[in-house]
């Protein structure tokens, strides 16, 4: 049902009232000073750029947001945080930089098209609590830098490090002479019904998180931006550097305790190397459970078909431990892994697992890899990403052309690629569109054209109509008229 309503079909308890009202305060303030923020030229939008980041890339700030974040949510580990939050706010100010989001910004003379970036207004910023301050300031920065102004909707666990982000980015903005109603936070409690009114109010959503938010935010009424469900599968095809493949798949598979969308959940292994390349992975401090240990850990995971949060973003030993697998715990394992060959909800470990597990395919080629990805995304994840381990380049285009995924990353640490790195030249981000395979809008990652409307100007231009045969002659002649 679309949450756009009349007055009469919208009005609530007295609670209720209060809360839209409170937003709708907010929302005002922010209007206010962003309709003032959109005109003050390109040196002030990027000046509000560069405090934000700097609110956060700030050593000692970065520290403290990183281990209040992890003390709050109990979901990952403050180092990487920490290395998260100043890369991906390093690698965004690189894509920014020097980029117009304000006045012209293209003139095409030859079709007598002048473009003029414009502002969307005030963004409403929805964010989790897997990345409670690298995933609001990303939003923060981009939203900023295109003349808008933003209020940020946090998970409930995630609040007390998104409101410190926040805190620094005003103090920031006061020795700047900017205005702090350009960036707020929804205050405490965050509920549904104040996350739901944030997005009545808005001009742009843009969403991050459960699927949950993503479809409130596509049926607000309002303009949005979500993501798909996470659950990448990585192929290793058999020409593949089978050592160099298995340190990536572990570096991604336990960066932040896989709390990112973009963390292999499978692997798909040719059977040519599978038991090489299952030496590799145990080589890098995998390891790999027995039928009897694998159902042991699902009934610790999955709870009525839910992932437990007594598993979700902790270490592969706690995990262990938690699932009394006292055995594994004391060999300090960095990954647990599952040999599976079934999909879907029958078959849990083929789905997102948000922790340090891994599920384990054996594929006759490479053929029955990609058929076997392909079931795997038929069941979750479609749209994401898919993971490629090979000597051969061309499979990956091959790859692209057949699977539904925005994205093939080729022999890399998956997680911190798929979002952009300084070695591959995809855009920084830390929200994944996942196009229509994913129920998206969008297929990229998500970027400061997001943020923006733009007007074109067109002049007259002397008239030039084609001829018939210009357009429709190849058809004419093979086919006939």
């Amino acid at each position: 049902m679309n949450i756009r309503a009349t007055a009469a079909e919208t009005a609530g308890t007295p609670a209720e009232e209060e809360v839209k009202q409170r937003v709708a305060a907010l929302v005002a303030r922010a209007r206010e000073a962003q309709r003032a923020f959109e005109f003050a030229g390109q040196a002030a939008l990027d000046t509000a750029t560069a405090a934000a980041a700097w609110a956060i890339m700030e050593p000692t700030r970065n520290r403290q947001l990183a281990e209040l974040a992890v003390r709050d949510t109990g979901l990952g580990n403050a180092d990487d945080k920490f290395r998260k939050n100043f890369r991906k706010t390093l690698g965004l100010l690189r894509d920014l930089h020097g980029r117009p989001t304000c006045g012209v910004i293209a003139r095409d003379p030859a079709n007598g098209i002048v473009e003029i970036a414009r502002a969307v207004g005030v963004v409403a910023a929805v964010t989790p609590s897997t990345n409670p301050v690298a995933t609001p300031a990303n939003k923060i920065i981009n939203a900023l830098k295109c003349g808008n102004a933003v209020i940020v909707s946090p998970s409930p666990k995630g609040y007390s490090s998104c409101a410190l982000l926040i805190d620094f980015i005003h103090a920031q903005f006061e020795k700047a002479g900017l205005d702090p109603a350009l960036v707020q936070i929804l205050p405490a409690p965050i509920s549904k019904a104040a996350t739901a009114a944030l997005m009545r109010e808005a001009d742009l959503v843009v969403a991050t998180g459960s699927q949950a938010n993503v479809r409130m935010a596509y049926t607000s009424g309002t303009p949005a931006f979500g993501v798909g469900a996470g659950n990448v599968a990585s192929i290793v095809e058999r020409s593949a550097d089978l050592p160099d493949a298995a340190r990536k798949i572990v570096l991604s598979k336990t960066f932040d305790n896989a709390t990112s969308c973009s963390s292999e959940n499978s692997v798909v292994i040719e059977d040519a190397v599978y038991d090489a390349m299952l030496g590799e992975l145990q080589r890098c401090g995998s390891v790999l459970l027995d039928a009897t240990q694998k159902a042991q850990l699902q009934a610790t995971m999955w709870h009525d078909g839910k992932l437990s949060e007594r598993c979700t973003a902790k270490s592969a030993t706690r995990i262990a431990q938690t699932a009394g697998l006292d055995d594994v715990a004391e060999r300090e394992p960095r990954v647990l892994m599952v040999e599976e060959s079934g999909f879907g909800a029958d078959h849990p470990f083929s789905g997102e697992k948000l922790a340090p597990v891994l599920a384990v395919y054996r594929a006759r080629d490479f053929a029955d890899a990609t058929r076997i990805v392909r079931n795997i995304y038929a069941y979750m994840g479609a749209g994401h990403s898919v993971g490629l381990h090979t000597a051969h380049m061309d499979l990956a285009v091959a790859l692209g052309e057949q699977l539904p995924v925005a994205r093939v990353i080729v022999n890399q640490a998956h997680c911190l690629a798929t979002g952009g790195n300084f070695d591959n030249g995809l855009p920084f981000s830390l929200s994944m569109g996942c196009g229509t395979w994913g129920r998206n809008n969008f297929s990229g990652n998500l970027g400061f054209r997001q943020y923006l409307n733009v007007t074109r100007v067109a002049y007259a231009l002397a008239e030039r109509v084609p001829e018939l045969d210009e357009l429709l002659g190849d058809y004419f002649r093979s086919v006939g008229r």
